[in-house]
């Protein structure tokens, strides 16, 4: 058999191959022969696995906490000597009132919401008059606004002071102020329905307001509006129940009680319960001119409403030394949220910031001080009496009690 070259090699391999696998099995290598070196697999490193990073979790969701820090001023009774300051005050003809207020506009800058209880009618359709029927110049309101308030309370016993047309003007008046204004205490006396709201920082408040009574004089005919009497519990049961679910807070105002009187009656007291019961959250009175004291009441569904019986006067041009004293009401409303969309509301920290009216001889220079501000040298000089500061303070602790008094 003839081989070509290369199956020659190849057979030669081969033979090698056997002889050095028949010696490796023997155990001998001929020393001719060295062992064909065989690789070791390498070892290779796997990747080391990455980390996987925690994953970060989902924060549970808080409550929404918004609140409105309320203020409220009493009886703004403007007799003959305010408007005829202002009218001496004012440069063009009008009315400026700037100066009766001017002491408190820091005091107003802190809060949220200022409610005022606006004793007498305010419109330029009938010429100014003080007492006994009350009517006066719309140039009130640019100072009253100008210095904070927003919100104005107008059922009391000087709202039939000028009959139907007296209404009509008045409520002219106010509709013809900036969108933010809310007033209450003309309903419309067919439907009742024409009720007042305000939301501020998230915070709905509505506002209703009733009268005693109008000093004698009956609803004027011819007038589509007019005041609700609280001797109307059909009506004002009607329109709590139509504005508690949609309102977080709601605000009544109650014009009672004796004038010149301290003392809270029963019928103040009985009416502050079943307004409480009825979801009042805040009764505001006004009317006795002087302070009266103030309490926490448990309404039949649990809920806590706080009644300021009287924040006595604002200002005014009165004659005795106790109407000189009142009291604002300083109070804020917290609304809780929770995630799914449930809320609270509750009331906090109720006090009180005693105010002072001064006035000099002639009834000159009516103006209002907190009393924080107010010294004995202003008492002295007091139209009419000397108003120390020592006896404001014993009024106030008699009439109000130390726990609410800033």
């Amino acid at each position: 058999m003839h081989l070509r070259k290369n199956e020659v090699a190849a057979c030669t391999c081969i033979a090698a191959g056997v002889m050095l696998a028949l010696a490796v099995g023997s155990g001998c290598v001929p020393a001719n022969l060295s062992p064909v070196p065989v690789s070791a697999p390498v070892a290779t490193a796997s990747p080391a696995p990455s980390a996987t990073p925690e994953p970060t979790p989902t924060p549970e969701p808080t409550p929404t906490v918004d609140t409105v820090r309320f203020s409220a001023s009493g009886d703004n009774l403007i007799h003959e000597g305010l408007y005829n300051q202002a009218r001496a005050r004012s440069n063009d003809g009008g009315y400026d009132f700037t100066y009766a207020y001017e002491n408190l506009r820091d005091f107003y800058g802190q809060f949220d919401v200022n409610w005022l209880n606006q004793e007498t009618l305010v419109n330029d359709a009938y010429e100014p008059s003080g007492y006994p029927c009350f009517s006066t110049p719309g140039d009130i309101t640019n100072a009253l606004y100008d210095i904070g308030f927003r919100v104005f309370s107008l059922s009391n016993n000087h709202s039939y002071d000028k009959g139907a047309g007296g209404i009509e003007a008045s409520m002219e008046h106010w509709a013809a102020m900036p969108d933010d204004v809310v007033t209450a205490g003309f309903y419309d006396l067919d439907t009742y329905d024409n009720l007042s709201y305000q939301t501020v920082n998230g915070i709905t408040i509505g506002y209703l307001s009733y009268t005693e009574h109008t000093n004698g004089l009956n609803t004027p005919d011819g007038t589509q509006y007019g005041v609700v009497y609280l001797s109307q519990t059909d009506v004002i049961e009607q329109q709590m129940a139509e504005m508690r679910p949609n309102c977080d807070v709601l605000v009544v105002s109650c014009h009672w009680g004796v004038e010149g009187s301290h003392t809270v009656t029963d019928a103040q007291r009985n009416m502050a319960q079943w307004l409480a019961d009825r979801g009042a959250d805040l009764i505001i009175g006004t009317h006795p001119h002087v302070t009266q004291t103030a309490e926490w009441l448990t309404a039949e569904d649990g809920h806590k409403a706080f009644v300021a019986y009287s924040l006595g006067n604002f200002i005014s041009a009165q004659s005795e030394p106790d109407n000189m004293i009142g009291i604002l009401l300083d109070i804020t409303f917290t609304k809780t949220t929770q995630p799914g969309g449930e809320s609270s509301v509750v009331l906090n920290d109720p006090k009180f910031h005693p105010v002072v009216t001064q006035y000099e001889n002639g009834y000159s220079n009516i103006r209002v001080y907190l009393l924080e501000d107010y010294t004995d040298d202003l008492g002295a000089a007091h139209g009419n009496f000397t108003l120390s500061c020592e006896y404001i303070q014993s009024v106030l602790d008699e009439s109000v009690g130390e726990e609410y008094l800033a």
